[in-house]
């Protein structure tokens, strides 16, 4: 594999966690953002599953690319399946991005499993909210991780109005 990119939605964005020589904004079309994956390590427990982010089916998201050197890509290959496939939950694909300055690009990105027992369809805000306002793992709260994104995503100029939608609920039913 030469040179490629990875399509970050989520906590990708924000914190990578591998080597890149280039990062721009970037869109996928076919998939949008959504809280649709039970997170029964890094955001909650099986016992008391959380809620991360997932592509779904449909629309589009605005994300980040981030550009993986030739000699890079084992490594970081290997990172990020260590990384998203904890439970199997997303289908890794090569998808194309449109970046920034117009042009696109291959990218890895990690699509929702729908058929997976982790993938949590059609939930109401406040399910969603009282979910992610409950629910912690092994890399902190639920809660931290939904507004990280939303941080990350105002800085970029991104609305995500689901997203939003749930942050709200969360702070005015179930902040502490």
């Amino acid at each position: 594999m030469k040179d490629f990119w990875v399509f970050g939605y989520g906590s990708l964005m924000w914190r990578p966690g591998f080597d890149f020589v280039e990062s721009k904004r970037a869109r996928l079309h076919g998939f949008h953002r959504s809280l649709c994956i039970y997170s029964h390590v890094y955001r909650g427990t099986a016992e008391k599953p959380g809620l991360v982010l997932g592509l779904d089916a449909g629309g589009f998201c605005d994300g980040m690319a981030f550009k993986v050197t030739e000699d890079a890509t084992q490594k970081v290959v290997d990172y990020l399946r260590e990384r998203e496939q904890v439970n199997n939950v997303y289908l890794e694909k090569m998808q194309t991005v449109e970046l920034e300055d117009g042009s696109s690009a291959q990218a890895i990105v990690y699509v929702a499993d729908c058929t997976h027992a982790q993938y949590a369809s059609a939930l109401s805000i406040e399910a969603a909210a009282q979910i992610v306002a409950a629910a912690s793992g092994i890399a902190g709260p639920n809660h931290e991780y939904v507004s990280a994104t939303l941080e990350h995503l105002q800085q970029m100029g991104v609305r995500d109005e689901g997203l939003e939608r749930v942050w709200h609920f969360v702070n005015t039913h179930w902040s502490k």
